[in-house]
């Protein structure tokens, strides 16, 4: 969670755009490659030095000051147990003329998107102050190279031209950096302090920077949201320090989508925290600590190509992972990673989207309510050695659910023994049933196709998707889903040419169990439709196919609950359905009755405006409020 401070500022966050026919874009590893690394030197001055590919920071013999700031940023002698990360947000105070609504809702989704990963990853929490080290590469000119003196691998003169240290384009203030100093003379024990070291950030145990611009790598990439990087480690490689820059001309209001934008920053933030190509070769396995001993071993290498080319990440909790969700026992079931624009025998920093579509780390996202924080992205959290994750928080990943090792694969995705994918490019349904979809491929399905939502109107779970006509018994509201279907109402005298063909329409369903529930269309009663099943629906000519597997399995497969104004049920003569099941908890809008009068609506409009302004009150006076903060008084509010 972000700390309190005195001085709060407005963070601003990218708004997700909906640019026709152009797919969201991550540039992780093309900025991340550009990104200078900084890892903290090893705490132990006995150990041998861990050198590290990403190290600008030389091992070097410390002086009581140096020594003294080691002791203080050591763990404690008695064993730590993990405890939720604590992510500091800290951004450049630079104005950029939001209103105070727009203000709210930006910093409502960091907080959410801090929160969810907080709730998620637990540490062994930084013990004092976060201080960030400087680049030694920077501010020093030499290093002191004869082993045998005194001041060995200790700067020995500055460099004039040393200003300040930066993550990505953030200046970092001095007052988040250790400090430094310079051994004139390599014998003796002489320091001329550069520069004093800085109060750092308590309760902190990852520090990011968040940059709104309208930077050049915006402006040059429409499709580019966001991008992150990570610039600091610690000792064990764990990033301690990163950078979102969001997209400023991506800001609109009637566009804006809380739970996108909420999924972006999450998506980022882990980019940051470790999913990158950058830092797989630096996972450690700390599965030995649970058996007593006192370290983590390197994991090494851990992509390599399967038979066919494809990259996959092997480690255990990520085989454990895919075979639980596939349905296989293939003990080499790595994590497949994105091949497209990768060059051969590389790595990628986000997961096959054949393989693992709807995944929070997939290259694209797809629409927010198939954005899943997946079994399959935290159990690669858990094999980095950093973090403890709380897998019981994973999201139902639905996409391949038994679906064999061999899922995904261009050899088997053109064919039609996967319901997931689908050939030619007619209409149907998304795989979560959600929307109404085309099938369609794009450049990261290379070739396959899967039927992707409509690109207005595709939502069945929004009323005002529904139309006048109802020969096809269409029904659009919270509890509609898709259903593949060629129903048309019997003695219709104009129906469309494509009224007979099977395509994916939206209809009523409610839960009577797992995978077992009933269908409504317009002007019918409630008819059962056994998984996997074909149905008639009486008035209408043609039938209604009942998807197995996808509708009333997962409680955490709804629509999403901020796009609808839901209230309790209220009575009705059905008993089973006055209570919510697991996949109906939300209910249809309360509408008014026809008899309401004139007077009773306007005290209702009273009483709802009243509410609203103690709504408002309280959200600007509650201290529970979380904010972001600015570290410093050098910088202003937003």
């Amino acid at each position: 969670m972000v700390s309190p401070s005195s001085r709060r500022l407005w963070v601003l966050v990218v708004v997700l755009v909906e640019l026709p026919g152009v797919l969201q874009k991550c540039i992780f590893d093309e900025v991340q490659t550009q990104a200078r690394v900084v890892r903290a030197a090893p705490t132990d001055p006995i150990s041998p030095p861990n050198v590290h590919p990403l190290n600008t920071n030389p091992p070097r013999r410390r002086s009581s000051v140096t020594h003294r700031r080691s002791l203080r940023n050591m763990a404690p002698p008695t064993p730590a147990s993990p405890q939720p990360i604590r992510i500091r947000t800290w951004s450049p105070a630079e104005s950029h003329n939001l209103s105070e609504a727009e203000k709210e809702r930006m910093e409502a989704a960091v907080e959410e998107a801090v929160r969810k990963v907080s709730s998620l990853l637990s540490v062994i929490r930084v013990a004092g102050p976060l201080l960030l080290s400087r680049d030694v590469n920077k501010y020093c000119k030499f290093l002191w190279r004869n082993s045998s003196t005194a001041n060995y691998n200790r700067c020995g003169r500055a460099n004039k031209s040393y200003r300040s240290e930066t993550c990505l384009d953030v200046t970092i203030p001095d007052d988040h950096l250790a400090g430094c100093d310079i051994s004139p003379e390599a014998e003796s024990p002489l320091r001329t302090e550069l520069r004093p070291e800085g109060a750092g950030l308590p309760d902190t145990d990852f520090l990011l920077y968040l940059l709104l611009q309208a930077t050049d790598r915006c402006r040059a990439e429409p499709s580019v949201l966001a991008y992150a990087v990570h610039c600091q480690t610690d000792a064990d490689g764990r990033p301690v320090a990163g950078v979102v820059v969001l997209c400023r001309d991506r800001l609109t209001g009637a566009t804006y989508s809380h739970q996108a934008t909420v999924q972006t920053v999450i998506h980022e933030l882990l980019h940051a925290l470790g999913f990158s190509k950058d830092l797989f070769h630096t996972w450690t396995d700390c599965s030995s600590k649970s058996q007593g001993s006192a370290v983590c071993s390197p994991r090494g290498k851990v992509t390599h190509s399967d038979g066919s080319g494809q990259m996959r990440i092997y480690t255990p909790s990520v085989i454990s992972a895919l075979q639980r969700l596939l349905g296989s026992a293939d003990p080499e079931l790595g994590g497949a990673l994105e091949n497209l624009d990768v060059l051969l025998g590389k790595a990628s920093s986000h997961w096959e989207a054949r393989v693992l579509q709807g995944s929070i780390m997939a290259a694209v996202l797809d629409d927010p309510p198939a954005v899943r924080i997946d079994p399959v992205t935290l159990a690669a959290l858990q094999d980095t050695g950093w973090y403890t994750v709380d897998m019981s928080r994973a999201q139902s990943l639905v996409w391949g659910e038994g679906e064999g090792s061999m899922f995904g694969s261009l050899s088997t995705c053109q064919n039609k023994s996967s319901s997931f994918f689908c050939t030619g490019s007619g209409s149907g349904c998304h795989y979560l049933h959600l929307h109404k979809g085309e099938c369609q491929t794009d450049r990261y399905l290379e070739g396959c196709r899967v039927y992707k939502p409509l690109k207005n109107g595709s939502e069945c779970w929004k009323e005002e998707n529904g139309g006048e006509e109802d020969w096809s018994g269409e029904m659009f509201g919270f509890h509609s889903r898709c259903f593949f279907s060629n129903l048309t109402r019997q003695n219709q005298s104009e129906v469309p040419s494509s009224g007979s063909s099977e395509e994916g329409r939206c209809y009523r369903h409610r839960c009577r169990g797992p995978d077992r529930y009933q269908v409504q269309v317009s002007g019918s009663e409630w008819v059962d439709c056994p998984a996997g099943d074909t149905i008639k629906i009486k008035g209408y000519l043609g039938s209604v196919h009942c998807p197995d597997g996808r509708l009333c399995r997962y409680d955490d497969i709804t629509p999403p609950s901020n796009d609808v104004t839901t209230f309790p049920a209220s009575a009705t003569s059905d008993p089973y359905e006055a209570v919510p099941s697991a996949q109906d908890w939300s209910w249809p809008p309360l509408r008014p009755p026809a008899e309401l009068t004139a007077a009773s609506a306007l005290c209702l409009t009273a009483a709802v405006c009243v509410l609203s302004a103690a709504v408002v009150c309280y959200r600007k006076c509650c201290s529970c409020r979380v904010r972001i903060h600015a570290a410093s008084e050098h910088h202003t509010d937003l």
